[in-house]
C-alpha cells in the first residue's frame, strides 16, 4: 500500500467538484479495504447522498438511495477508535448492531463528538469540503447530490 491513499468523490456533473478524502488504514484497515474494493468495482458511481442534515453530516453509499441497503459483501466488524468525529471526518454508517457497517458512510459537516467510539472513522476530507457543504439538504433531499465517480489513488 502507498503511504497515503486517497478516496476521491467527483460530485460535479461536468464541473470540477472533487472531494478528496485521506484514507486512514491505521485506524480502520478493514473499512479502508472495503471502500477501496467498492470504489474499484464502480459501486459508488452514481450513488446519491440520501441523508444530508445541516450542521451534522452528509450520508451516502446506499445503491438504492433509500438508506436501507448496502453492497452484497458481508458486513464489517467494528473498528472503533478514539479519533474524534469533527468537521471533515468520514465514518461508516451502521444499524444498531455495531458490526453492521457495509457500504454506507457519512462525512461530518460539523463536530459530532457524541458519535466517538461508536462509529468507525476511516478517513478525513483533505480538500473539497465546500462541495460537501453545498450538497442539497434533506432526509432525503428533493434533488440529492450524487457521487458521479469514486476513485482510490
Amino acid at each position: 500500500m502507498a503511504d497515503t491513499l486517497t478516496f476521491t468523490l467527483d460530485t460535479g456533473d461536468g464541473e470540477a467538484r472533487d472531494v478528496v478524502i485521506k484514507l486512514r488504514p491505521d485506524l480502520a484497515p478493514g473499512h479502508v479495504e472495503r471502500i477501496t474494493e467498492l470504489a474499484s468495482e464502480g459501486f459508488y458511481d452514481g450513488v446519491v447522498f440520501h441523508r444530508v442534515i445541516a450542521g451534522f453530516m452528509a450520508q451516502g453509499g446506499d445503491p438504492t438511495g433509500t438508506g436501507t441497503s448496502g453492497s452484497k459483501k458481508p458486513n464489517l466488524k467494528a473498528e472503533f477508535s478514539a479519533e474524534p468525529h469533527v468537521r471533515g471526518v468520514c465514518s461508516m454508517a451502521r444499524t444498531a448492531d455495531p458490526n453492521s457497517a457495509n457500504s454506507q458512510f457519512f462525512i461530518c459537516l460539523d463536530d459530532a463528538t457524541f458519535l466517538d467510539r461508536q462509529y468507525t472513522v476511516w478517513g478525513e476530507v483533505e480538500s473539497g469540503m465546500e462541495h460537501v457543504d453545498a450538497l442539497p439538504k434533506g432526509e432525503p433531499p428533493r434533488a440529492p447530490g450524487k457521487i458521479v465517480k469514486a476513485t482510490v489513488n
